[in-house]
């Protein structure tokens, strides 16, 4: 009996202990879902300029640091061999323009008349013979004329025939193949000529290095007079006018993105927040961590941040407007994955209120369905605490006053 009196008094008392927890009711807010990732600043353009040609470096025209503009030269490799090279190449080239000028204009020309002129004499001469047989015969039907003088007269115009022929042919071919043949074989030649000159032209350009980008120069690996090889990086330049944060994230993350939307970068050494958009998204999964490669775009005009530095990305993805919100601190997750949050009842005891979430940001959770702006909602002490607990309610912020009476100081 005794045993029975005492559990009875101990669940008694049981009953009267008050759990001291912070709640407050439901805010009804906007809240933005923010993912977080890590990225290295990265130039929004860079060119590695390596020579294709080996040559010893005659002169750089710019030093590591210099601002640089595209098209701009920036140094010069020994090419006095590839000038006198492009000038003789450059003289045969003018040499066949002269030939070509010529064929055209005069030697083609000329074999053309020439072999139309010998196509009207040998016409000519053919109808004089044919004129001729024509009228002995009629004096020979007469018997003026021996048969001889007919017979002279046939064979002068057979030949006159040939001959005739013969400067037809000829300009038959002229005509139609001779004088295309001609012009393009004085063509080919200066197509030659003109291949071999912009050839040499193209490899004394190949000893001039230009900044194919306007930018900033970050390295010069030789001075001047040393050799550069062929394929070696010789200078680097990068834009840095504005920089790139390249993330990976989940693809879930990726498809609730799009262009423009804000984000923010903690950069080491930079007190606050820096702005930055997304500027790219990509549109395929990294084979690899089947994540996504999202770039953040941040203007860096005044060359305050560096490239290569470590920083830290929050994007701003889904937002809502004017819905219910609680601390995230408020949240207990059962074993199945449920959520759940405590609540305070009229009766100033605890009740657990299964709950459906929406978006999550660091400090806040966006709460679907299960409870109401009335509701005074648990966001400290309610982890561990049992259904049906009776509880002291504080508000946020309350707890963190100092007691009356104390200095708060006391160790």
């Amino acid at each position: 009996m005794a045993m029975l009196l005492a559990g009875c008094n101990h669940k008694e008392a049981d009953a009267t202990v008050e759990v001291t927890v912070v709640a407050a009711h439901p805010e009804v807010s906007s809240i933005a879902e923010h993912i977080q990732a890590d990225a290295t600043l990265s130039p929004l353009a860079q060119a590695a300029l390596s020579p294709k040609i080996s040559a010893p470096v005659k002169k750089f025209y710019v030093q590591r640091g210099a601002k640089v503009k595209a098209g701009q030269l920036l140094a010069v490799l020994e090419n006095r061999d590839l000038e006198a090279a492009a000038l003789d190449n450059k003289g045969t080239y003018t040499a066949a323009q002269a030939a070509y000028q010529t064929a055209t204009k005069a030697q083609v020309p000329e074999d053309y008349q020439k072999a139309q002129l010998d196509l009207a004499q040998a016409k000519a001469t053919l109808d004089l013979d044919q004129s001729i047989v024509n009228s002995r015969k009629q004096l020979f039907s007469e018997g003026a004329i021996p048969g001889r003088d007919l017979d002279t007269a046939m064979a002068t115009l057979v030949q006159a025939q040939a001959a005739y022929d013969t400067a037809n042919k000829r300009f038959e071919g002229i005509k139609s193949v001779g004088n295309a043949a001609a012009l393009k074989a004085a063509k080919g030649q200066l197509a030659s000529a003109e291949g071999k000159y912009l050839g040499a032209e193209a490899q004394v350009s190949y000893s001039e290095i230009r900044s194919p980008i306007n930018g900033v120069v970050t390295d010069r690996s030789l001075f001047a007079g040393e050799t550069a090889a062929a394929g070696t990086p010789l200078l680097t330049i990068m834009d840095t006018s504005a920089l790139l944060a390249k993330v990976h994230i989940a693809l879930a993350s990726a498809q609730r993105l799009s262009l423009g939307a804000p984000a923010t970068l903690q950069v080491p050494g930079v007190d606050g927040p820096v702005p930055a958009t997304v500027s790219l998204i990509s549109p395929a999964l990294d084979p690899g961590s089947t994540t996504v490669e999202v770039w953040l775009r941040v203007e860096n005009k005044k060359g305050a941040y560096k490239v290569g530095t470590p920083v830290h990305a929050s994007i701003e993805g889904r937002t809502a407007k004017d819905t219910l919100i609680v601390p995230s601190s408020a949240l207990l997750t059962a074993q199945d994955g449920g959520k759940s949050v405590m609540v305070v009842g009229d009766d100033g005891v605890a009740h657990k209120r299964a709950v459906t979430v929406g978006l999550i940001d660091n400090a806040d959770t966006q709460i679907l369905s299960g409870i109401t702006q009335k509701d005074l909602v648990i966001s400290n002490g309610n982890y561990g605490l049992d259904e049906g607990t009776k509880v002291k309610v504080e508000s946020p912020g309350e707890a963190d006053k100092p007691e009356a009476g104390s200095s708060g100081d006391d160790k």
